[in-house]
């Protein structure tokens, strides 16, 4: 039976080693940090998210949770932790799920319109984080868990603690409201 090549690593972690520690912190921080951004709604509160959500992997693995590669279990926690996070600002997370579109009757929600889409592939990578940083809570969890991390919707939909229609429902917002925010960018940037 092979062993786990990060074993020895995890048992010093378990043992509170702070070089241990300092280690996986230094090889995951980076993508992570990236993870954290998309997470977040700004790079102060992704910093935050980056350090909240470490420790929530390491007290994890402090409680010896079974785990087969640890490439994987980070992420997973990390994303976690994200969500525990942002559902943790609870004043910015009611308020923004509890916001409701008014003048629909003025607005087009058609999502087909061929002027409304835009090719995510043409859009500079600074516009796009920032067009998802821009959704609420609620939306911003659903878009990266679904559509960026890979979730089902049904993982998702237990990650959240939501039914699976309403995190539908959230899906269906965060991607016209990023096609918004998106075409909003390109404009102002254009002026």
């Amino acid at each position: 039976m092979l062993q786990n090549p990060h074993s020895e690593l995890v048992s010093l972690i378990q043992k509170n080693d702070k070089s241990a520690k300092r280690q996986v912190f230094e090889a995951f921080y980076s993508k992570m940090a990236a993870i954290a951004l998309r997470y977040a709604k700004n790079q102060s509160q992704a910093e935050e998210m980056t350090n909240f959500s470490f420790n929530s992997c390491f007290e994890k693995l402090s409680k010896n949770q079974p785990f087969t590669d640890l490439d994987i279990f980070i992420h997973r926690e990390f994303i976690a932790a994200c969500i525990a996070f942002v559902k943790g600002i609870r004043s910015e997370y009611y308020v923004a799920s509890t916001v409701y579109a008014s003048e629909t009757a003025s607005k087009n929600y058609d999502l087909f319109t061929q002027s409304e889409i835009l090719d995510i592939n043409d859009i500079d990578r600074e516009i796009l984080l920032g067009a998802i940083q821009q959704l609420v809570p609620a939306q911003r969890l659903i878009f990266n868990l679904h559509v960026i991390d890979g979730y089902s919707l049904e993982e998702a939909a237990t990650l959240l603690e939501s039914s699976e229609p309403t995190i539908k429902s959230n899906l269906e917002k965060a991607r016209f409201n990023l096609q918004k925010n998106i075409k909003n960018s390109l404009i102002s940037s254009k002026v």
